[in-house]
């Protein structure tokens, strides 16, 4: 009788505890929640106070305390907006530098982290190294060596410096993450082709490329940001307006003395939603790239 009851006691005490496993486990479910909607709440805020502000009277703007809607709301903000400079040139002049550059970059950064991460060659690892010790070096620091270069190359005022030098494997972080997935497919695979007579090359782009596809997603998506949002770059290189970018479009709502906050919010909100519009449509690629390039060797 005492035996059934100290069981008794301990399949009950075993049945609280795991209740209040599960109750643990559910608080941090919830408060992981909690904690990611705040953090999208704060992330968004921005960009709803842009949308706001596109559709604004410029008197609203300046109110205080802020008014978050509009009244009235201003939809011809938006169609003024873009048809007071010419953001259909800027748009495509940007899509065709981002073109140039995604092909260049994945082309490029993948043949190099092939090499560092599949061939065995003296002196690898030392390059390699040498490569990421580029990566501290800020853009500020090349930035009159390349003007000096690319002038004496009789570039300046054109797309070149915005394209060629992504051509040559664009940034180091591209080869570094490329090359870290390169390093998770099996060897097998590529001692198996070359018994089948396959050259490095063929190897290269019939058996890795295709496996690096969820990589190559996230290296095209980051690539296309950079060439979106780059602002710097083109206010260095470019001086006709006929070549802006959207970035260098943006910049034309703000003058010396006045700013169009209301045309520059609305331009900026339906310049933004391209990028947004990416990140939805190529969220499973870039997620599951960044999942699978981990940092092996």
């Amino acid at each position: 009788m005492a035996a059934d009851l100290v069981n008794r006691n301990q399949e009950l005490s075993a049945a609280a505890a795991s209740r209040r496993r599960k109750l643990i486990r559910r608080g941090e479910r919830a408060l992981i929640w909690v904690v990611l909607l705040l953090l999208t709440v704060i992330m968004l805020v921005p960009f709803g106070w842009m949308a706001s502000t596109a559709l604004k009277e410029r008197a609203q703007i300046f109110t205080y305390p802020p008014e978050w809607v509009p009244d009235p709301v201003l939809w011809s903000n938006l169609h003024e907006a873009l048809t007071l400079f010419p953001f259909g040139t800027f748009v495509r002049n940007t899509l065709l530098i981002a073109g140039f550059n995604i092909v260049g970059v994945v082309l490029t950064s993948s043949l190099a982290a092939y090499g560092f991460a599949r061939l065995r060659f003296p002196g690898r690892d030392v390059i390699f190294m040498i490569l990421l010790s580029t990566l501290m070096l800020p853009f500020a620091v090349l930035m009159i060596p390349r003007y000096v270069q690319f002038r004496e190359l009789g570039w300046l005022d054109s797309w070149l410096p915005l394209i060629v030098p992504n051509w040559f494997g664009g940034s180091v972080f591209y080869i570094f993450l490329l090359r870290q997935f390169f390093r998770t497919i099996p060897r097998e695979l590529s001692d198996a082709a070359k018994l089948d007579g396959a050259s490095e090359f063929r190897i290269y782009w019939q058996i890795v490329l295709p496996l690096a596809k969820p990589a190559l997603a996230v290296v095209a998506i980051f690539v296309f940001l950079d060439s979106w949002n780059d602002f710097l770059a083109p206010l260095i290189y470019i001086s006709s307006p006929s070549k802006y970018t959207v970035s260098l479009g943006l910049s034309l709502f703000m003058g010396n003395y006045t700013t169009q906050w209301a045309y520059l919010m609305a331009a900026s909100t339906v310049m933004t939603l391209p990028t947004i519009a990416l990140f939805i449509a190529a969220q499973r690629y870039f997620v599951r790239g960044v999942v699978l390039t981990g940092v092996k060797g």
